[in-house]
């Protein structure tokens, strides 16, 4: 369970009540812990990958952006979220990972609605025309540059668009005062500035390691 800030038997019970993973899930779940070993802490957890499908749904996404593919656990449950026809393009440094990712996007027959660009994202995104439009973005990845995918992001998201940003409770240390180390004081820069961005509605959710909701006005 990722949410550690909430009480185990709390975290058991809202897993056991969210819809459950499939098969292609629960394997490339099994894979990453056994082929990435501590790393696997990085793929996102089964109730935010439902999450990430719901929110996709319910906006009828059609031009979806991830930053930070890893084994792509996310990225498949973004496109099975998205609008009929719809694209989603996938951001990556790793070529060993991802080919993971390949793999399960076959699998989840969902290969055809993903793109997948390696190479550092601060350089990559800028490479995203400005039309059309991004409707949804999902970042998880250095957490040094999360102003830096976020504002690239914002440039060229639609009014209405939602940009879903992970880790940002960073297992509840940006709460602790006591905690003061270089990625919490990262985390509680970005978090105080979307906050204060005038150009969007935001809201902090607990799920997993802290999922940060935003919508660009």
């Amino acid at each position: 369970m990722k949410a550690t800030y909430l009480d185990p038997t709390v975290g058991q019970y809202l897993l056991a009540h969210t819809t459950q993973p499939d098969d292609v899930l629960d394997a490339l779940a099994l894979e990453t812990r056994e082929l990435t070993g501590n790393s696997a802490s990085m793929q996102i957890s089964p109730d935010q990958g439902r999450f990430l499908t719901m929110i996709a749904q319910l906006g009828g996404a059609r031009n979806a952006v991830e930053v930070g593919t890893f084994t792509g656990y996310s990225s498949i449950c973004l496109a099975r979220g998205l609008a009929p026809g719809g694209g989603l393009t996938c951001f990556d440094v790793s070529e060993e990972w991802t080919a993971i990712a390949r793999s399960y996007w076959d699998k989840a027959r969902v290969a055809d609605r993903i793109e997948l660009r390696i190479g550092p994202a601060a350089e990559r995104l800028r490479e995203l025309p400005e039309h059309p439009a991004i409707d949804l973005a999902f970042i998880d990845a250095d957490k040094v540059n999360y102003p830096v995918y976020y504002e690239i992001l914002m440039s060229r998201l639609a009014p209405g668009g939602v940009i879903l940003v992970d880790n940002t409770l960073w297992s509840g240390h940006v709460a602790d005062p006591s905690r003061d180390d270089e990625t919490v004081r990262h985390i509680r820069e970005f978090n105080d500035m979307v906050s204060a961005d005038e150009r969007v509605t935001s809201i902090m959710l607990p799920i997993a390691d802290g999922l940060t909701m935003i919508r660009k006005h």
